[in-house]
């Protein structure tokens, strides 16, 4: 099937066949990766810019190397050192750019729904590295890769997600797409960090005790704790939310063997999960960075309306 999107802006968006259309291409791109030589000559010709509104490293990093394997020109624009803090809005900086006909942008704002503004008056396709607490939809594609990778499918897993539902794009975004490729999602976090009606978003189950969550479970992904967008302390502690919800050696014995650990990063140690367990042999963490460069290839050669491949 071909990808007929011009822009990626979530999950919520894509149909369960596209999204595995973008897995089955990123398991392919994954490969030039072990190449000596790194690259494809598949978005030669083409211009990528990364505009981000706020501080990456690992999201815009992974989108840069993709843009290059695939033979892009790249171009990364921080707002903390563009016109944006002259009092340039996103749309004067968005014609700005487009008077010098890029072809995609992959952006990343603090504001939900930014994307969708700038897609709807854009002719360049726009790619979403993380709009505000709404989505992330290549964080949540490459944690999908990496569960298909390692357990074989998707559909039937049980897949704990625990921490600040509220706030997290990247459980937003998961719980688009697992839900539409047939995984059971289980939830736990505070009381003041899980949305009410959250159930509605997908097959959701929400646990009022973590080891509810992660008992049986196939998957257990940790989000960190984003003070920065609760706007006042919702936790009376990190010593108390790491007491009942960080990710212990003896929580990860109730999951079943084999349980996957992952998490988007960047974490606190000792607070959402204990090094022993960030680092020990059921921990696909960087495993899910790996995996983010060829999922990030997937997404920026389809919006491209592909190319010419090897």
């Amino acid at each position: 099937m071909a990808f007929k999107h011009k822009d990626i802006l979530g999950l919520q968006d894509l149909t369960a066949e596209e999204i595995e259309l973008l897995l089955n291409t990123a398991d392919n791109m994954k490969e030039i990766s072990k190449r000596e030589i790194k690259k494809v000559p598949a978005l030669r010709g083409k211009t990528v810019v990364n505009l981000f509104y706020e501080p990456s490293t690992r999201t815009r990093t992974s989108f840069e190397v993709a843009a290059k394997r695939l033979s892009a020109d790249t171009l990364n624009i921080a707002a903390s050192t563009s016109a944006v803090q002259k009092g340039e809005t996103l749309l004067d900086t968005a014609r700005n750019i487009e008077a010098m006909k890029p072809d995609i942008i992959v952006m990343r704002h603090a504001i939900s729904g930014a994307h969708e503004y700038l897609a709807k008056r854009a002719s360049f396709s726009v790619i979403n590295a993380g709009d505000g607490s709404h989505e992330h939809p290549s964080q949540a594609l490459l944690d999908m890769m990496t569960m298909r990778e390692k357990l074989g499918t998707i559909k039937g897993l049980k897949v704990a997600i625990v921490g600040d539902i509220t706030h997290s794009r990247v459980a937003r975004s998961n719980i688009y797409g697992l839900s539409k490729m047939g995984a059971e999602i289980f939830l736990a976090g505070p009381p003041t960090l899980i949305p009410p009606g959250v159930e509605r978003l997908g097959n959701i189950t929400v646990c009022s005790k973590m080891k509810d969550a992660v008992e049986g479970a196939d998957v257990i992904m940790m989000l960190r704790i984003q003070l920065e967008r609760q706007g006042k302390s919702l936790l009376p502690s990190m010593r108390e939310y790491a007491r009942y919800f960080g990710l212990s050696e003896d929580l990860v014995k109730l999951a079943k063997p084999g349980v996957l650990v992952m998490h988007p990063g960047p974490m606190n140690r000792g607070v959402e999960i204990c090094s022993s367990v960030a680092d020990g042999a059921n921990s696909v963490i960087l495993e899910q960075v790996e995996n983010g460069v060829a999922v990030r290839m997937s997404m920026l050669y389809h919006v491209s309306g592909g190319g010419p491949t090897e």
